[in-house]
């Protein structure tokens, strides 16, 4: 049991309000939001109104559904404007399937110094994978891929399009796609995501 002092204190920060911000602006339900996290629908509803302070482990829970670090629950940053630099050097790059094995793309995170961020860029470079060995895939929201050089297969809707440098396209990423790079040659590019 908290104490008058510290459940005023930690009620300063508004987790409830910043947990169900979150939950909105992805469109999820409650109950969403339980099957992500473990946690009851009935206990989240209590921490969005205030009534419960939830401990660190929990919010952790909900931390990560969102992408956003414990920062960001102990923080008034909505009130402040977004400015993030990441630099070339700070970046990590991640292959697409953990284990990096029959990846057809690798990515560097171009934007993970913001918080609170309303889309997603990635900085990617395309293998050649066999047309049949490419995997579908689908997430929420859009995408948006500028290529930066080389070709790029992109299949979406049983149809394959090649994209040359210079070239852009915009698609509904709910529906199915894959990628591959044609050519010998390097594929790179800009992925934008927004959910």
């Amino acid at each position: 049991m908290l104490s008058e002092t510290l459940e005023k204190e930690l009620g300063q920060y508004e987790i409830g309000a910043k947990v169900r911000e979150l939950r909105q602006a992805r469109s999820m339900t409650l109950t969403d939001l339980a099957s992500h996290t473990s946690l009851s629908p009935a206990m989240l509803s209590k921490l969005e109104r205030g009534v419960l302070i939830p401990t660190l482990p929990t919010l952790m829970r909900i931390a990560l559904v969102f992408s956003v670090g414990l920062e960001y629950f102990f923080s008034d940053d909505r009130k402040k404007h977004v400015f993030a630099v990441v630099r070339k050097s700070e970046r990590k790059r991640f292959p697409e399937k953990l284990g990096g094995k029959n990846s057809a793309y690798t990515f560097e995170s171009l934007d993970f110094a913001a918080l609170e961020r309303r889309l997603n860029a990635f900085y990617a470079e395309w293998e050649a994978v066999d047309a049949d060995k490419a995997e579908p895939h689908t997430h929420a929201g859009v995408e948006f891929i500028f290529l930066i050089e080389g070709k790029l297969a992109l299949s979406y809707r049983n149809s394959e399009t090649i994209l040359e440098a210079g070239d852009s396209v915009y698609f509904d990423a709910t529906v199915s796609h894959t990628y591959r790079r044609v050519g010998k040659g390097p594929c790179t590019g800009l992925v934008v995501t927004v959910n």
